[in-house]
């Protein structure tokens, strides 16, 4: 029996306006209402996890930054797996070696290489990504535009981050040279102590190896008493790879989703655009009854 249901966020749980339709917050409040825990497991950070999830008005668990932060419906800090200094450094160089600007995230912050107007640069992109209705004038007068301000810190160089101590529990960048980021990809994955996945195509998100979705989820609904067949996971890109080909009691990709990731599956449901997510969850309360 099903007593859990964990779903990423972008491709699955919204749909391609970065929207959670009505009939998805009712299936969910519904499923709520049945006594099956929600959780959201992203590759988002907390905080725009949170921007999202706030306006449905449903309280939930809250997998983060790919599985490198766990937090309960309460939003305190369970678990952070932090990456490896020398890791951070390897990775760092990559991206330099490309001319890549990338983002590091800590515990409470994040952090950037650069000047402030870099830094905003940076920071319009990656809202952009989430809201590419908006022009950059109007993601400068939102106020997560300047919370995100805010909770990030620039440094003027690696070696000052490095110095200051800072813990990292994310590295992300993006680009539309999909190329190269595919070329970045493969040098990565020859580290073994990381773990790089992506939530869209034109992204890549390194965290620590045992800093994963699939890995933090059955950590946490363990030490909540569940098992791993009372769980249902929902998902589309490779970072949600970890979820999805894991012995999960059903693990469901996206109609919308990569290919692996629904080769990973055990089911395939409709896509985002088609509310996948609430026709699995409204079929599964039927079965209940």
């Amino acid at each position: 029996m099903i007593k859990v249901i964990a779903s990423d966020m972008d491709g699955t749980l919204v749909r391609n306006d970065h929207r959670i339709s009505e009939r998805t917050i009712n299936a969910i409040k519904d499923a709520q209402k049945a006594g099956i825990r929600f959780m959201i497991s992203t590759g988002r950070s907390f905080e725009q996890a949170l921007q999202t999830m706030e306006a449905t008005g449903i309280t939930c668990d809250y997998i983060v930054n790919s599985g490198a932060e766990i937090r309960n419906p309460q939003k305190e800090i369970l678990q952070s797996g932090c990456m490896d200094r020398k890791d951070i450094r390897d990775v760092y160089d990559v991206f330099k070696e490309y001319d890549l600007l990338c983002m590091f995230v800590g515990e409470n912050m994040d952090y950037c290489i650069g000047s402030k107007e870099e830094k905003e640069q940076r920071l319009i992109q990656h809202i952009y990504t989430f809201n590419q209705n908006m022009t950059e004038a109007e993601i400068r007068e939102t106020e997560f535009f300047h919370s995100m301000m805010d909770k990030t810190r620039a440094f003027s160089s690696f070696d000052e981050m490095e110095a200051s101590g800072v813990k990292i529990i994310k590295m992300f960048a993006m680009s539309n040279d999909l190329e190269m980021l595919r070329e970045i990809d493969e040098r990565l994955q020859k580290n073994s102590n990381l773990a790089v996945a992506s939530s869209f195509e034109n992204n890549l998100e390194i965290t620590d190896v045992k800093a994963q979705k699939g890995i933090a989820l059955k950590a946490y609904i363990e030490s909540l008493g569940y098992t791993m067949d009372e769980v249902m996971v929902f998902g589309d890109s490779m970072n949600d790879y970890s979820m999805l080909s894991m012995d999960f009691g059903a693990t469901i990709a996206m109609e919308n989703g990569a290919k692996r990731a629904k080769e990973a599956a055990k089911y395939v449901t409709r896509s985002n655009e088609e509310d996948g997510v609430a026709y699995v969850i409204e079929e599964l309360l039927k079965s209940m009854q």
